[in-house]
């Protein structure tokens, strides 16, 4: 309610308005890594809509990419194709680019597409809830101190306790919205310290995760020890003796990857890099061919993923690739343990960034022993080993150690199976995604993307969506596509609320999980940030990411609970009404020309059909029909 009064305005009229508890917005985006910025940039371009708000918990844009910063970071997808179609880059430094230009990139997206006043960084989602009489989400977001949204959840929670809760946080405030997405990334929230491992609190050096890298501490001539042999520690490694000056640098490792040959472009790096952003900008249709053709060989990838005699086939061939590079580039004392007993393609793939080759290095040392426990200064490794397997015969030592170390970095993944953690998000029913999940045995939504009892709520990138072996950007375009075709009869007035149908959500989960069975993801040989440990995978797609390209570009509509207004009602029968109509004179036209004339035969029939007839006439009307919506 509002009340008008004069005041020494002249002619203006002062409105008073209500007071109100909370902000509103039409669309309300949590995240702004690059699928927050896609959907954000998408918004404008395609619907021509501007009336949303991104909101991130860290201190700048970029998601991942803000907050990785360890030593090498950088893209090891060709950066042609990790780009946004809508808004490619011509002048990569390189084919490989590091963490820092990849930020710098999707800044620049957000400038071009002028979004950046639309993100609000430093504002922690807490939670979100479905107000039913109302229709609308509202969501309670802490604001942040600058920096402290950069710190992992652990690191925030020790923060308050040791500083005070205003260290961390200065306000709460509820907002409400009539769409909810989560542009949520999966590679944000780091795996904390392991709890069976004891000794932290006795050791007196420094321990922190690669994903929240500490460059005020000094590596110079300090033992290093790194947990874990993921795509992020075979970036920054090389680097620590090399660039860092560490003393000495202990890896361990829990089973070995499977490493590729980084991609070489075409006319080799140096040529690349001198005469691509030339060729990129000023050769009609070169930029298109190469992202076309790098999509094309990293689709063909999928193959070694399936189940069957051509999928095992086609990773022997590539395993045997892989084997072949390995013992050409690293010691010889260590291709036992780097020799993996588990199909290509189970956990993460890498393209070697100068890993192997790093581990010639007499100050870098490989060891499959476990870590056991901490002291002030040391480690102690062993007994034992964790690859080959106990019951494997191997000459591997599995002694007893201790090592001094000063530092020792995490680079033990993301919780990638804890999704939307720590964001709950409240449906109709009063449960949290946490409390359905848990209830359906585990993290799913229908294409990634909805969830029944969760109306106007869209997720980017959710449970089984990308598959590892491709460009997470372009897994991101086509959800932001079919999101878009959901949110934009909401926006037009002409529906109020949707939601996919329990039947086709549980229906697909399904599908899903009976196909990943199938898949070399289910391998039990190894462990991979896929699943789960009662085995449940709620992130790959066991398709190609073609298909769910797609699948995402024509929704199936009848797998939705979609509430009309009547001016949406209206607008979805007069379109019925016109397609019908195209239809019965198409028959009607065919029918008066068969029987007046005797009867066409069947090839003059089609060509009728396709040059005047049947197709031309209800593609016309079916044209109108859309228009009309």
């Amino acid at each position: 309610m509002s009340t008008q009064t004069k005041g020494n305005y002249g002619n203006i009229v002062r409105i008073n308005h209500e007071a109100r508890e909370y902000t509103y917005y039409p669309i309300a985006i949590i995240g702004a890594g690059e699928s927050g910025i896609a959907m954000g940039c998408r918004l404008k371009e395609v619907l021509g809509f501007d009336q949303f708000r991104i909101f991130d918990r860290q201190s700048g844009i970029g998601g991942t990419w803000w907050i990785n910063r360890y030593p090498g970071v950088a893209c090891d997808i060709p950066s042609t194709f990790y780009s946004f179609s809508f808004c490619p880059k011509y002048d990569w430094s390189c084919f490989h680019p590091g963490g820092a230009e990849m930020a710098e990139y999707l800044q620049t997206v957000c400038e071009k597409y002028a979004i950046v006043d639309k993100i609000q960084v430093n504002t922690d989602a807490k939670e979100a809830r479905w107000l039913e009489n109302e229709q609308v989400w509202e969501v309670t977001l802490q604001h942040l101190m600058v920096g402290a949204g950069d710190l992992s959840e652990e690191d925030r929670a020790l923060k308050v306790k040791e500083q005070g809760h205003s260290a961390v946080y200065t306000y709460e405030e509820k907002i409400r919205c009539k769409i909810l997405i989560s542009a949520v990334g999966g590679l944000v929230q780091p795996k904390s310290w392991p709890e069976s491992i004891p000794g932290k609190e006795t050791f007196k050096g420094e321990i922190f995760h690669s994903a929240r890298w500490r460059f005020d501490v000094n590596l110079k001539d300090k033992n290093v020890v790194v947990v874990g042999t993921g795509c992020s520690a075979a970036q920054f490694v090389p680097k620590l003796v090399t660039e860092y000056g560490a003393k000495s640098v202990t890896q361990l490792m829990h089973s070995p990857p499977w490493v590729l040959p980084k991609v070489i472009p075409p006319l080799g790096e140096k040529l690349w890099n001198k005469w691509s952003p030339t060729l990129n900008t000023y050769l009609p249709g070169f930029n298109k061919a190469m992202r076309y053709s790098l999509g094309a060989v990293l689709e063909y990838d999928f193959r070694m993923f399936r189940s069957g005699s051509f999928g095992e086939r086609e990773r022997r061939k590539a395993e045997a690739g892989c084997l072949a590079y390995m013992k050409s580039k690293a010691p010889e004392k260590y291709h036992e343990i780097l020799t993996p007993n588990y199909g290509i393609g189970c956990k993460r793939k890498i393209w070697d960034p100068d890993w192997y080759a790093s581990l010639n290095d007499p100050k870098i040392h490989l060891t499959t022993l476990p870590l056991k426990s901490l002291e002030e200064d040391t480690v102690t490794l062993g007994p034992g080993r964790n690859y080959p397997p106990e019951d494997v015969a191997s000459s591997v030592p599995t002694d007893k150690i201790t090592i001094p170390a000063d530092v020792i970095v995490l680079a033990n993944g993301f919780q990638t199976t804890k999704w939307f953690h720590p964001f709950n998000v409240y449906g109709k029913e009063g449960q949290t995604l946490q409390d359905v999940f848990e209830e359906r045995g585990g993290p799913q939504m229908y294409m990634g993307t909805a969830m029944d009892g969760f109306p106007n709520f869209f997720t980017l990138l959710g449970p089984n969506c990308f598959t590892g072996h491709t460009s997470v950007i372009y897994t991101t375009e086509s959800a932001v596509t079919q999101t878009l075709q959901f949110i934009k009869p909401l926006l037009n007035g002409d529906i109020t609320k949707i939601e996919v149908k329990q039947e086709a959500q549980m229906k697909w989960t399904t599908q899903i999980q009976s196909a990943l069975r199938k898949m070399v993801w289910a391998d039990t040989r190894t462990k991979n940030w896929y699943l789960r440990d009662d085995g449940w995978n709620s992130n790959t797609y066991p398709y190609t990411q073609l298909d769910f390209f797609y699948r995402c570009s024509f929704p199936t509509w009848r797998h939705w609970n979609i509430a009309y207004t009547w001016k949406g009602f209206l607008k979805k029968w007069t379109k019925r009404t016109f397609i019908l109509l195209a239809w019965t004179v198409a028959f009607i036209d065919v029918y008066k020309k068969r029987t007046s004339g005797g009867g066409l035969g069947l090839n003059e029939i089609l060509n009728r059909w396709f040059k005047k007839g049947l197709l031309v006439t209800a593609s016309t009307l079916t044209k109108l029909a859309k228009n009309i919506q």
